[in-house]
């Protein structure tokens, strides 16, 4: 059965270090795999910057800005398209963590409606990153990003990190505060994901499951300096 994978969640929250993780491991199983780079808004940090790490992997990306299979945005829509036609196994959206990027979803739900394969949305939370530092604002910005994406969270992903400075507290600290957010919700807290050294430490306090999910170890391919983190936000 298809199965369809759509991150949605808030600036630099991690959804494209997530999205290529979630790819290479599908296709290192020999699933074909397709990856829909929703973000036309952060030119700084995209999935089109790993085409040939995906094209290794074998792993099929359509970008905005992804000319190695001409695709331009002015046929994206028909691109996108091929994720619901084709013969996909596993596809996965990285979807912009702002309004255009949420619209750019927004405008296939008839296709997502008609969709027969397993459908999971998953909010990605960092709760270092501005408006993501509370239950509250995590519960805001999601209802925000559903209205434009016109899809419903299925599940959260804690992948809190500082980058560089990045450790298990920062695991511990998403897990009480994505915790509350579950709870308020119902929405359940699907992975926790993380560097493997950090997710092994923070695992081993022996946390409730049902706020820690699924883990899924993170190797690092999405390279950003600390410095150009603080000053550009993203």
């Amino acid at each position: 059965m298809k199965k369809m994978v759509v991150l949605v969640g808030n600036y630099g929250s991690g959804k494209t270090e997530i999205a290529v993780n979630l790819a290479v491991n599908a296709a290192e199983q020999g699933l074909r795999t397709l990856v829909i780079d929703l973000d036309k808004v952060n030119d700084y940090f995209r999935m089109s910057d790993r085409v040939d790490l995906l094209k290794e992997k074998k792993i099929n990306l359509v970008s905005p800005t992804f000319a190695g299979q001409g695709v331009t945005p002015s046929n994206m829509s028909a691109a996108v398209a091929s994720a619901f036609a084709d013969d996909w196994e596993l596809v996965v959206f990285d979807v912009g963590g702002d309004a255009a990027g949420a619209l750019s979803l927004g405008r296939y739900h008839q296709d997502f409606e008609a969709f027969g394969g397993e459908l999971q949305v998953y909010d990605i939370v960092n709760v270092f990153r501005p408006m993501s530092e509370s239950a509250g604002k995590i519960i805001k910005l999601m209802g925000e990003i559903e209205g434009f994406a016109r899809q419903k969270v299925t599940g959260f992903v804690n992948n809190s990190n500082l980058l560089t400075c990045a450790s298990a507290d920062d695991l511990r600290r998403g897990y009480d505060v994505i915790k509350e957010a579950s709870r308020l919700t119902g929405i359940p807290v699907a992975h926790t994901t993380g560097r493997k050294e950090f997710l092994a430490e923070f695992l081993a306090d022996g946390r409730d499951e049902k706020y820690t999910g699924s883990p899924i170890p993170l190797e690092t391919y999405m390279h950003r300096s600390w410095e150009a983190f603080t000053r550009e936000g993203l």
